[in-house]
């Protein structure tokens, strides 16, 4: 009896050192990053059965049967899901407001009305060369802040497309990682520390690459998980210990594409996808200004041939190139201005020419179409920041949920803590008695 009492009371007190390792654990994490809690199912060790008493089951004792991660899967499901969201609108709104600055801060739609104003004092009087002068230093002043414009939204785009790359790299990085945790899960024994510290890895892993796109995971009872990238299906990307690779390309007008072995992919969410819509917005608004600045180049070269400069010459065209990062002024002096009609002698004070440059001007109406490019943007970007807003109260409330849930709470670890100190000592008092109860039958013997 003696015996059979102090292996029950060495089993307990093993199982209440098992747990109080695993409390010890949990209070060191507490505010470690995708530690999830942990808790420990004790359950009773049967011997076989007692001498003279056929087939019942005795008592050995207890043992740490698993070690449980607290974790929700659905409500881990959710939180990717919601930050993938949440990934996708911080980084297109962070590209319409960085499009929305190079466009507004380089005032090209006043620069427009401060050449056509010039161009109307010019009227007053055709021959003043400071007025002449006054209309080619205008003139260069709206080109460069097109040139200036279209650099800044250039910076913008080669920003969005350096941080893309550097995601596609972290994505590959975080599958391969993902792959030998697979491989390790499937090794783990079922229930042990081992298998929850690699579980924890693999949500962490799979919380890091939601950021990037949207995930399909379909999970297997050993732990692993296969991984596919997009709106279900997907594209398979991680499957047990083999990994795909995620490719980037870049198209000539600038935008993203991207694909995993070679097939095309659409990453759903994420700040790829976010990525992947500032370019594209970015793209449309670059060729409505390269339309802007072709406007203004060719009307004005037009109206230029069409007349006679102050010296009596055909006029020559007053800007080159035809686009917002080409545009420059090629007219030397106020004199080549072709105010005249063609044929017209030196002097001349004819401004019908003039007239008809500054029609064809309003005609165009440059002016209209950058304010309009400006509008839509900043309607844009209001609206996207109403949709990131919403977006981060979401992922800030799935978030929560998840750590309700799987957070550590000190409280409860310090009552464990007694608790199993408790069943601890209890189990050493179990094998006291037994020692006892041996020495007293060792002394009836003698």
């Amino acid at each position: 009896m003696a015996s059979d009492l102090l292996s029950i009371g060495a089993s307990g007190a093993r199982a209440a050192r098992g747990a109080l390792e695993v409390t010890a654990n949990n209070i060191a994490n507490a505010s470690s990053d995708g530690y999830v809690r942990r808790s420990v199912r004790i359950e009773e060790v049967s011997g076989g059965a007692i001498a003279g008493r056929g087939s019942e089951i005795a008592a050995s004792g207890s043992r740490v049967a698993e070690v449980r991660r607290n974790a929700d899967s659905f409500r881990q499901a959710e939180m990717r899901r919601t930050q993938a969201d949440l990934q996708r609108a911080n980084v297109e709104l962070a590209g319409l407001q960085n499009i929305e600055a190079a466009v507004e801060q380089s005032d090209i739609f006043g620069s427009i009305v401060e050449f056509e104003a010039a161009l109307q004092q010019l009227s007053g009087d055709p021959t003043d060369s400071a007025r002449r002068a006054a209309v080619v230093a205008e003139a260069e002043t709206l080109a460069a802040k097109f040139n200036i414009t279209a650099a800044s939204l250039a910076s913008v785009g080669e920003g969005l497309r350096f941080d893309s790359l550097a995601n596609v790299e972290n994505m590959n990085t975080y599958g391969a990682e993902l792959a030998r945790v697979n491989l390790r899960l499937a090794r783990s024994g079922v229930g042990s520390n081992d298998q929850a510290a690699l579980l924890d890895q693999r949500d962490n892993l799979l919380e890091k690459m939601s950021a990037f796109a949207s995930l399909d995971t379909k999970f297997a009872s050993d732990g692993t998980v296969a991984v596919a990238i997009g709106p279900t299906p997907g594209t398979a990307f991680v499957n047990g210990g083999t990994v795909g690779t995620m490719t980037s390309t870049v198209g000539a007008d600038g935008t993203l594409s991207f694909a995993i072995d070679g097939q095309a992919i659409t990453p759903g969410s994420g700040s790829l996808t976010g990525a992947a819509l500032a370019l594209s917005d970015l793209a449309a608004i670059q060729t409505r200004l390269d339309d802007a600045a072709n406007a203004i180049a060719t009307t004005m070269n037009a109206a230029q041939m069409n007349g006679a400069a102050l010296d009596g010459s055909a006029g020559q065209p007053m800007f080159s190139g035809t686009t917002a990062s080409t545009l420059s002024v090629v007219l030397t002096s106020g004199a080549g201005l072709a105010t005249a009609p063609a044929g017209s002698a030196a002097n001349e004070r004819d401004q019908q020419n003039l007239a008809d440059m500054r029609q064809a001007l309003t005609a165009a109406n440059p002016a209209e179409g950058v304010n309009s490019i400006l509008f839509d943007v900043s309607s844009k970007v209001a609206g996207r920041a109403v949709t990131q807003s919403a977006l981060e109260t979401i992922a800030s409330s799935a978030r929560i949920a998840l750590e309700e849930q799987s957070g550590v709470d000190l409280d409860n670890e310090a009552a464990n803590l007694i608790r199993y100190q408790q069943a601890f000592q209890a189990s050493g008092r179990a094998m006291q008695v037994a020692s006892d109860i041996f020495d007293t039958l060792m002394g009836i013997g003698r």
